[in-house]
């Protein structure tokens, strides 16, 4: 196995724990919970010009990761939902490269995906938190990955947020 390239994964790769205690639940939905008002403050000072540099070659301008959170987190939490209300729902991908690329994507303000995102979670941790810990092994069919608990979600999304802090810090500290 080769070592990873840490300008595309700054925080390692995603290395889900197989069962989680009921307190390192309680912590993720926190840290899930939290996590816009991190970004926030970390994308807040940036100037106009850092928003729109790439964090490595090839990659993504900082807006357009500002922008893909949301975008990725959405499917995230109507992925829990569904799973939470449906037996075994299959779930479809969307094609977030493309995604990244519209206009509003490229060139939009951040300030509405920075509110889109504080909202989502606001909802998100509420209805996390309403589950019975039995629920969070309840799962969708990803067609490509199988099949996923929320348990399992759970953990993705926050790995994915700080994937791209991460991602943004790169940019910020220069």
């Amino acid at each position: 196995m080769t070592a990873h390239d840490p300008r595309r994964y700054p925080t390692g790769p995603f290395q889900p724990r197989p069962e989680l205690t009921t307190e390192e639940r309680e912590s993720l939905i926190h840290e899930l919970a939290h996590f816009p008002a991190d970004l926030r403050f970390l994308v807040q000072s940036l100037s106009e010009e850092q928003l729109d540099t790439a964090y490595r070659e090839g990659g993504w301008t900082v807006r357009q990761v500002v922008h893909h959170i949301p975008d990725s987190h959405m499917q995230g939490y109507v992925r829990c939902k569904l799973a939470a209300t449906e037996v075994r729902p299959a779930i479809k991908t969307y094609e977030e490269a493309v995604w990244a690329e519209t206009e509003e994507s490229r060139t939009g303000p951040v300030e509405s995906s920075l509110d889109l995102l504080a909202a989502l979670h606001q909802r998100w941790a509420l209805f996390l938190r309403t589950l019975k810990e039995e629920d969070f092994q309840k799962a969708y069919l990803h067609p490509e990955a199988g099949e996923v608990t929320l348990e399992r979600t759970l953990q993705l999304y926050v790995w994915h947020g700080k994937h791209h802090l991460g991602h943004i810090k790169l940019v910020a500290e220069g």
